[in-house]
């Protein structure tokens, strides 16, 4: 099975998301920081940033898709799996961009709107993420397609960015505290590694007992087709026979 088409294109839409993510996050940050002054304007910085949320989300996606081709070859329940929760963390993303965007028209309400926002922030890339993380890195761990430090970062990294924002969410500091910052260095490696690699080299070769063998069904079809063959001319030639008996004794009668 070809693969390398499927690699460069996950690689790619993994760039993507952390482009558009890491930008859209620097655009949001004097809204964020004083919504009541960005309601009722038109901030452009928040509309670009919106914008690149939604081409970020369809990466999200893009990236499950991109991989499932291959993935479900190996483990189609975590294949799917992966698109299933991939989906989920791009929906919350874009609950995200609609907060944010009803800052600038929410007035009184705008901080209502941007603590929305930096909830689905959290929830979404910091916890729906790490899990999806998980799944995708234990199926590239058994498998191989890529070199085992590389899902390594992902196991690892994942547990602790989810705890970092389980902290986050329960009061215990800022998502702008530097032990946030440092709880996101293993994952961010893992996404980035996986992604330059995708892009450099693609998968390593996929395990023999995955590839398809056309060849081998065609000749087991073949000769499934022909014992059928022989399995309907032993039923003709027994239903002729007892014809026959029959006759016999309907003469001798």
């Amino acid at each position: 099975m070809p693969t390398r088409r499927y690699a460069l294109t996950a690689g790619i839409l993994y760039f993507v998301t952390h482009i558009t993510s890491v930008v859209a996050a620097d655009l949001y940050l004097p809204t964020l920081a004083d919504p009541m002054a960005a309601a009722g304007t038109q901030d452009a910085a928040v509309h670009v940033g919106a914008m690149l949320e939604v081409v970020l989300a369809a990466a999200i996606i893009g990236t499950s898709v991109a991989l499932y081709p291959v993935l479900k070859r190996l483990a189609p329940g975590m294949a799917l799996a992966y698109v299933a929760l991939r989906l989920l963390e791009a929906t919350v993303v874009l609950t995200g961009v609609v907060a944010i965007l009803g800052v600038l028209g929410a007035g009184e309400f705008a901080p209502v709107f941007a603590s929305l926002n930096a909830m689905a922030f959290t929830v979404g890339p910091g916890l729906i993420c790490p899990i999806n993380t998980v799944v995708i890195a234990i199926v590239l761990w058994r498998t191989g397609l890529v070199a085992r430090w590389i899902p390594a970062l992902g196991l690892v990294g994942a547990p602790v960015v989810f705890a970092s924002n389980v902290a986050i969410m329960t009061g215990v500091y800022e998502q702008t505290h530097p032990l946030a910052l440092v709880a996101a260095v293993p994952i961010f490696a893992w996404e980035i590694s996986l992604a330059v690699t995708l892009v450099a080299r693609g998968f390593r070769p996929l395990p023999a007992s995955a590839e398809f063998d056309v060849v081998g069904d065609r000749g087991a079809l073949t000769a499934a087709v022909d014992e059928v063959g022989a399995i309907d001319g032993d039923l003709a030639g027994v239903l002729a026979q007892r014809g026959e008996d029959r006759v016999g004794v309907v003469a001798e009668r």
